[in-house]
């Protein structure tokens, strides 16, 4: 698969010179150089300092309304000179848990004003994970949309003495009679406050290398880390990334993934409040609305993860399909050929998919439009960036004669990791880490090439041609080893991507009781109207698939099980496995003699690993 992979990277007509993409690269230093830990300039100086050039200028699109600079600075104001009236002081953290909406990003930056950390909260959560949210943030009091509520009446919460704030919701009204809370009108008590910029004063001594946010990442095992953003990244990241994509004033970005995510409130977000540019808001994602959001709100950039863009595919073509504003996307996942078919269907567009993580240290960005690449690194020399070998079978990394680790060559698969830069007032590079210490430190790698340096352990599988593109090839954890060969799964379920009538493939190893190393599984959800063609299925497997990462077995799903971040969610599928006890789903076998899937009995789960 790895070899294939290369070869089609190695082999597409025009690659664009490594000094044009240098050139655009750096291009990006200026930004981030200007940013200083021991900077005052925060977030919420950020938002005033728009107000003053042009506060006119629309930031916000919310169903039929909208909010200008000014108008968004002053509901913001109100917020927080009601929080400073509660108590609400420098260093302190709030937690806010809320849908995207624009109450949320009033709460956001009126935080900032009052220099209080906001701890985002996954609206997906309650019981012991959000308990676990409130202790590693170490959040005492909680601004709460109405509609999230619920998820704070649990036994979980009893002892925590967790003050509740909340913000009305007159789209969700809680429905629920919540037993043992009590909650203050936030709304009622910002309605009634100034709408005056706060006095700076509430910040003094405030730096932008201080903590403006904790953004919990999506870890694939145990419970989610809460990682540290500083003022200073969340700045560095909007103006790198406003130029990297030259966006402006007349751009609006399109926002329907959570806020309480990275790609929404620093990806997204950042970019257009640091360009000056708009936000179309909606709470969640719609198949059907997506299309008429861009052409109300004149959408020109999206922040996109790769299933989205598939269900959209999956859609029926329509003839007002180029009719739109869309121009540019950025996001993550997205594959060569769903990135193929795209642009055939939507029309041309400048799409930068990236590598990344909410707590990263190190990134990659395509700025050439390679289809399904993450990324170049045109000279490895100018960036932090460093791909390395890694067993995946010991989990580990190997290491040379000297005790170091090995860069990988072209072609070759290894964990991307990143240089930590340890100067005192620059930000660029540096590790900001989680709130626990113990977890920073699991995510270091020491004396990775020399004695005594450091490096971020980023947990991804990543590869790159002779060319320098990088292609994303997995999480560690997610690819498997069958038959003594590595699998990555999302390689293999882009195979299935294009096929009639499929929506979504989730690709994953399972343990097979006699087997060594795990099986290939692909979880299937068929579009309305459309039924699994096992045969089909197989000759696909059979014609684009090495033999052992062809899906021993298939699972053919309802509906495709998703965080709330649209990422595939592996581990539940991964503990039912091949069990019909425990799956409820319809379960096939690989037949290679009747080229096809059969329903999986024992006799033919026998067959096929005798074959």
């Amino acid at each position: 698969m790895n070899e294939a992979g290369t070869q089609a990277s190695t082999t597409a007509a025009g690659i664009v010179p490594r000094d044009a993409t240098q050139r655009r690269l750096d291009r990006r230093g200026a930004p981030a150089a200007k940013f200083r830990a021991s900077s005052a300039f925060t977030l919420g100086d950020l938002l005033e300092s728009k107000v003053r050039e042009g506060g006119a200028r629309a930031l916000l699109h919310y169903g039929a309304r909208t909010w200008s600079y000014a108008e968004a600075n002053a509901e913001v104001n109100r917020c927080a000179h009601a929080l400073h009236a509660l108590g609400v002081r420098r260093g302190d953290v709030i937690a806010l848990a809320m849908e995207n909406r624009p109450e949320f990003v009033f709460a956001w930056f009126a935080l900032a004003k009052t220099g209080a950390v906001a701890a985002f909260l996954n609206t997906q959560i309650g019981g012991r994970a959000l308990a676990h949210a409130l202790e590693v943030t170490g959040a005492k009091r909680a601004i709460v949309g109405e509609e999230c509520l619920a998820a704070f009446d649990t036994p979980e919460l009893a002892g925590t003495q967790t003050a509740l704030w909340l913000v009305r919701d007159a789209e969700k009204p809680a429905t629920l009679a919540l037993r043992g809370l009590t909650t203050l009108d936030l709304g009622e008590r910002a309605a009634g406050a100034p709408a005056t910029d706060p006095d700076a004063a509430w910040r003094a001594g405030l730096t932008a290398g201080d903590a403006a946010l904790y953004i919990f990442t999506s870890g694939t095992t145990g419970l989610p880390k809460a990682a540290v953003i500083s003022h200073a990244r969340w700045l560095l990241t909007g103006e790198v990334m406003a130029v990297t994509m030259e966006v402006g004033r007349d751009d609006c970005f399109y926002t329907f993934l959570p806020l309480y995510h990275a790609a929404a409130s620093m990806s997204s977000s950042a970019t257009a409040i640091c360009s000056g540019a708009g936000i179309a808001l909606r709470r969640k994602f719609s198949r059907r609305e997506f299309w008429p959001d861009i052409r109300r709100y004149r959408a020109t950039v999206c922040q996109y993860v790769g299933e989205i863009c598939r269900y959209l595919l999956a859609e029926p073509p329509g003839p007002d399909d180029r009719d739109h504003t869309l121009r540019k996307m950025l996001g993550a996942g997205l594959g060569a050929e769903s990135w193929a078919r795209w642009i055939e269907r939507f029309g041309p567009m400048d799409i930068y998919e990236g590598w990344g993580a909410t707590e990263a240290n190190a990134n990659t960005i395509n700025i050439d439009n390679r289809a399904g690449s993450c990324g170049r690194v045109p000279y490895w020399e100018k960036t932090n960036l460093r791909i390395v070998r890694y067993d995946v079978e010991s989990d580990s990394h190997p290491r040379d004669a000297q005790g170091h680790l090995i860069p990988c060559r072209p072609g070759e698969v290894g964990e991307a990791i990143g240089m930590i830069h340890d100067y005192p007032d620059i930000v660029a590079g540096r590790f900001e880490g989680y709130t626990s210490r113990e977890a920073t430190e699991r995510k270091i790698l020491r004396s990775a090439f020399v004695d005594g340096d450091a490096w971020w352990s980023s947990g991804d599988l990543l590869r790159y041609d002779e060319d320098g593109y990088c292609w994303f090839v997995d999480r560690i954890g997610d690819t498997f080893r069958w038959k003594s060969e590595n699998v990555s799964t999302m390689e293999v379920a882009e195979v299935f991507a294009d096929m009639r009538g499929v929506e979504s493939v989730t690709v994953y190893g399972v343990q097979v009781p006699g087997a060594e190393g795990r099986a290939g599984m692909a979880a299937v959800v068929m579009q309305a109207g459309h039924t699994f063609d096992p045969t089909a299925f197989y000759e696909r497997a059979a014609t684009s698939l090495p033999r052992y990462a062809a899906p021993l077995f298939v699972r053919v799903a309802p509906v495709a099980d998703m965080t709330s971040t649209f990422k595939l969610r592996k581990v539940d599928l991964q503990r039912q496995g091949i069990d019909p006890a425990l799956c409820p789903d319809p379960l096939h076998v690989r037949d290679d003699a009747a080229g096809t899937y059969v329903p999986l009995t024992e006799e033919s789960v026998a067959r096929a690993l005798a074959s």
